[in-house]
């Protein structure tokens, strides 16, 4: 009994005599400005126990400017790593999408266009109003995307005339050296020649407002304007309120 009574003293002072060196081990790789997750790897103790053994221990400034930016680079790192993940995953349900759309959709005939070309003007077209009679059809975006499927919608379903279809660019006045290539741009978006794209409207710039679409992918924004057409613009307005009663929500 005696024997096991000395035998538990000695394990205790062994292990309190292990978390003395190991201490004094911390202690040291701390002074040499060492950051915890770096002594972790080294002392294998809880974090908790660690900060109550270095709460004492000072650093230099050039080991606390250390220690900020290695924080600052994983915080970088990490940061890539999400912005990884995030465009992984929506490749991946863009993708998934896209089997969806061609599953259910098999082809788009010129119905499925005349109602998405509506649907399209509803959003983004200037409308006709009893304050502001006479308006023309104006479709207005800086999608290119969007622009090509509102030009398909004006051949295909409203067999509008090449000639009556007047383009506009929108574009803040601090893009003006650049504005032979925005022209350029959307003529190669639309497939309508440069020369179609010669009325520019500058918008004043702001440089205190906090914008991202200042860099070279940068295209203002195309105005479509129809020549001669108020009466197809009442039209539209006409198509949309009979869309309107048709899902029962007028």
């Amino acid at each position: 009994m005696i024997f096991e009574h000395r035998l538990y003293i000695l394990d205790n002072i062994t292990i309190v005599h292990m978390k003395t060196q190991l201490r004094k081990r911390a202690i040291n790789l701390r002074g040499k400005g060492l950051s915890y997750s770096e002594i972790l790897q080294k002392i294998p103790v809880a974090k908790s126990t660690l900060s109550l053994w270095l709460r004492s221990v000072g650093l230099s400034k050039k080991q606390i400017q250390r220690l900020t930016e290695k924080k600052l680079l994983a915080i970088q790192r990490g940061g890539q790593s999400r912005n990884k993940w995030r465009l992984a995953t929506t490749k991946s349900i863009k993708k998934q999408a896209h089997l969806e759309i061609k599953k259910k959709i098999k082809r788009i005939d010129a119905r499925d266009l005349w109602l998405m070309g509506i649907m399209l003007y509803w959003a983004e077209g200037a409308k006709d109003k009893e304050y502001r009679p006479g308006q023309s059809v104006i479709f207005s975006n800086s999608d290119p995307l969007m622009i090509k499927v509102f030009l398909k919608w004006l051949d295909i379903c409203l067999q509008i005339s090449v000639e009556d279809i007047q383009f506009s660019i929108y574009i803040h006045e601090n893009h003006r050296h650049n504005i032979e290539k925005v022209k350029t741009f959307w003529s190669d978006a639309t497939g309508f020649s440069i020369g179609k794209f010669d009325k520019i409207y500058y918008k004043k710039h702001k440089v205190k407002v906090y914008r991202r679409n200042t860099e070279e992918n940068y295209h203002g924004l195309v105005r479509i304007r129809i020549r001669k057409s108020s009466a197809l613009n009442r039209k539209i307005t006409g198509w949309i309120e009979g869309i309107c009663i048709q899902c029962r929500v007028v």
